[in-house]
This record gives structure tokens, C-alpha cells and sequence, in this order.
């Protein structure tokens, strides 16, 4: 689904999409557009302009993650500020494209958070990174060990390496990667890789210089 309020922009969007061969299920040019025909279509991914007629951007992504928490946001935004970004990644956006992006970082992008993947633009990363440093995030739950193998995973996925790069550097196939990431989350109770990264983070495992 694509959601922006700017008739053209929307519509180029949705003809990129297509092209790519993605399915555009439904657009909306307001937050209540977006949270209805959201709920009537349940699309996989959702491309969101923050700035739109409210509820905005923000409360769209929280709203639809609350009914769906198997969909994945993007945020497609003219604004990179650092209020923005970190107000759309803990409403659960898993990913935070400005505007300039070009159509194949777009087309890239929503493929890579349909496949469970977190992508911003260059710099917006770093950013977040840095934020989540500084939240208290919940230690392991009791009982739960995770593997050396999970352990390794966990550690390049905060890095934002795809599952396709981390296969490659460990000669594992797509799938032997995600149910690894599938099984962290499982014993972290955890939904998706941002959260992941924060795990890390709080945990100290990104201090680990091991390549």
C-alpha cells in the first residue's frame, strides 16, 4: 500500500512499484485513508509519507503494526530530522527512506523490509543506532540460551547486513539464515530486527570487534 498525500508523487510511486512487479493493493492520501483501506486490504508492506492529513504518519504506523504485527512500514519522507526518523522507528517502522532516495534504492528497499531486513538511508542508521545506545531494553528472558551461530547472526544483522550478505559470509543459505533470525526473536520475544539491534546494543555485543 502507498500512502502520501501529493497526488503525483503517490502516483509515481505506485507506477514504480507495479513495474517492479509489487502488487499495490490500495493508496491513501490521509491517515484515516491509510488506517481503513489498510485494514480492508492487510497489505505486506506499507510505503508511508510521514507528513500526511492526520492521524499522521507516526500514529498510521502504530495503528496498523498493532492490528498486523506481520507487516512491515516504510517510511518514504521528505524529512531526514532526527525527531522524524526515531519517532517513526519506535511507532515499529523498519524502514526510513528520504525522498531523494532514487527508484531502485526504493525498489531494493521495500524488498528488503518485506524479507524482514531494516534500511534507512546512509547516515539515518548511525543515527538510530545511536538512540537506541541510550534505552534501557529487557535482558534475556529467563530459561532461554541463545546459539553461537544465533549469537553470530545477531550480530551482523545489527550491523544492518541483509540476510542475502549474511549467507554469503557464512556459505548458509537464505533460508538457514532467517530461521536463525526466526528463532532469536522466538527467545528474545522479540518482533523484528530493530528490536534485535537494540538487544544487541544493550547487551554489549556490538563492542565485539570480531569480524
Amino acid at each position: 500500500m502507498v500512502v502520501d498525500d501529493h497526488p503525483m508523487w503517490r502516483d509515481a510511486v505506485e507506477r514504480d512499484l507495479a513495474a517492479a512487479g509489487f502488487e499495490v493493493v490500495a493508496v491513501a492520501a490521509t491517515g484515516t485513508e491509510a488506517v481503513n483501506r489498510f485494514n480492508a486490504t492487510r497489505p505486506q508492506v506499507v510505503v508511508l509519507d510521514l507528513q500526511i492529513p492526520e492521524p499522521s504518519g507516526v500514529e498510521v504506523t502504530a495503528q496498523v503494526l498493532a492490528s498486523e504485527p506481520s507487516s512491515r512500514v516504510l517510511i518514504l519522507s521528505a524529512s531526514g530530522e532526527q525527531d522524524d526518523v526515531l519517532a517513526a522507528v519506535k511507532a515499529g517502522a523498519t524502514g526510513y527512506l528520504v525522498k531523494s532516495a532514487s527508484r531502485d534504492e526504493l525498489i531494493d528497499a521495500v524488498r528488503r523490509v518485506a524479507a524482514g531486513d531494516s534500511v534507512f538511508t546512509p547516515g539515518l542508521a548511525a543515527l538510530v543506532l545511536g538512540e537506541f545506545r541510550r534505552m534501557d531494553q529487557p535482558a534475556m528472558p529467563p530459561g532461554e540460551r541463545l546459539t553461537d551461530r544465533e549469537t553470530e547472526i545477531l550480530k551482523m544483522v545489527a550491523k544492518g547486513m541483509s540476510y542475502k550478505q549474511i549467507a554469503e559470509r557464512l556459505v548458509l543459505s537464505h533460508r538457514t539464515v532467517q530461521n536463525h533470525v526466526q528463532n532469536t526473536l522466538r527467545k528474545l520475544q522479540m518482533h523484528n530486527r530493530v528490536e534485535l539491534t537494540r538487544y544487541v546494543i544493550e547487551q554489549g555485543l556490538d563492542d565485539d570487534e570480531d569480524e
